[in-house]
């Protein structure tokens, strides 16, 4: 009997998996192929852009300097997203590495008591976010063909965000406390906020107590576990959609839809790439960027796909979370809010792009590649480069804004 005592969960669950099991039977050849892709996407791309951080964030946490930002980040993360400081580590290495690197994080914070269960849902719902290079390469190069258009993208995606952050710091205000300072984050602390933060530095390292070199193997050994459970539900979402695809029941989900979307303004066209994109995100943002649609419509719905992630991404979070007592509920609810505010930023900021861009034929990729488009000159990037800069540029920016927020508060309280 299942966990909450309705049998009839049970088996809608067992014949549900047992049918996916008969249908990749019969589609063994669809179900290999849906293997094979996911397996190379994600040692191509996810292996390398996450597993650097997942060891360094390990690291980061061992030696006390998590604790030591949190402290100095709070003036700034609490009052705007009510959330404790060691949030704007897990904003800007979500933002450096991409998805799920944020649930990771949010996930260790609570298992460590350094946030509470409401807190790290408030957290979740805001830093699960694409990486930069993923929006500025794969799709503004890779599959549309212009890079200016990232930049409408990348506002469009990670404005959403923070208006989804500034919603949510509301969510269960009751149950906010600091478990950081271990009182009411209002009240005063003796010394500045500099000595405080090396005090919490030096007090986690020594309650770690582990070697460097015994952090570093166990951080090593937990990230290659991580990742390859994340691996593990890639496959398994690829191998569904396409047995999807292939038994027939993909396109009957999209009958309906393509009623819809005329009624919401956008074209038909775009029906089948938004239903790819809520399973996965690369083939939702790829069929919709091919599709014969007009290019603001096109880019609205990719900005909806990027925000709300796909159901692989969701179910790694998911997986990354087992064991804790953080809901997936409000994040889910998160994912829905931020999908709506980034496609209508993307109306607001398209703009940005400049020039006369057209309305359909722009150059696009004619396969999923990764940072590269025929007829397009490929983009050299390096991933872990471009995503150090991109937190530390991040952390450099909550700095300004926690040290501008300390002086504004150091002359009030004069």
């Amino acid at each position: 009997m299942d966990h909450d005592g309705r049998p009839e969960r049970v088996l809608v669950t067992g014949f549900a998996v047992l049918l996916l099991t008969l249908a990749l039977i019969v589609f063994s050849e669809h179900g290999y192929r849906a293997t094979v892709g996911a397996l190379k996407l994600f040692f191509e791309v996810v292996l390398p852009s996450l597993l650097p951080f997942f060891i360094l964030s390990d690291v980061l946490l061992a030696t006390g300097m998590v604790h030591f930002l949190g402290v100095f980040f709070e003036p700034l993360m609490r009052p705007l997203f009510n959330v404790p400081g060691v949030g704007s580590f897990v904003f800007s290495m979500g933002l450096a590495a991409g998805y799920p690197m944020d649930a990771v994080l949010t996930a260790k914070f609570r298992r460590q008591g350094l946030c509470t269960k409401v807190e790290a849902e408030r957290l979740l719902a805001f830093t699960n976010s694409a990486d930069p290079l993923f929006i500025f390469g794969a799709v503004a190069v890779g599959l549309f063909g212009h890079p200016e258009l990232g930049v409408v993208l990348a506002a469009a995606h990670y404005a959403g965000g923070l208006l989804v952050g500034l919603t949510y710091r509301f969510y269960g205000r009751q149950g906010s406390g600091n478990p950081l300072a271990g009182q009411d984050p209002g009240s005063p602390r003796p010394g500045g906020i500099l000595q405080r933060a090396t005090a919490a530095l030096v007090a986690a390292r020594k309650e770690d107590g582990r070697p460097l070199t015994k952090v570093l193997n166990q951080a090593i050994e937990e990230a290659m576990g991580t990742l390859f459970m994340i691996m593990s539900y890639m496959v398994l979402v690829a191998v569904l959609l396409r047995v999807l695809e292939a038994t027939g029941l993909l396109p009957a989900l999209i009958r309906p839809l393509a009623g819809l979307f005329p009624l919401l303004g956008l074209s038909p066209h775009l029906v089948d790439g938004a239903v790819q994109g809520l399973f996965e995100i690369d083939l939702g943002a790829a069929a919709t960027a091919h599709a014969a649609a007009p290019l603001l419509q096109r880019l609205v719905v990719v900005s909806a796909i990027i925000a709300w992630s796909g159901f692989s991404v969701h179910a790694q979070v998911a997986s990354v979370l087992a064991g804790t007592d953080i809901s997936l509920k409000p994040y889910f609810v998160a994912r829905v809010l931020h999908a709506l505010y980034a496609a209508g930023l993307t109306v607001v900021f398209l703009p940005l792009a400049g020039g006369e861009l057209g309305a359909t034929g722009l150059p696009a990729a004619l396969a999923r590649d990764w940072l590269t488009a025929a007829g397009v000159p490929a983009v050299t990037v390096d991933g872990l480069g471009f995503g150090v800069l991109s937190a530390g540029g991040v952390l450099a920016l909550l700095a300004a804004g926690a040290l501008a927020g300390g002086l504004v508060a150091a002359r009030h309280r004069r």
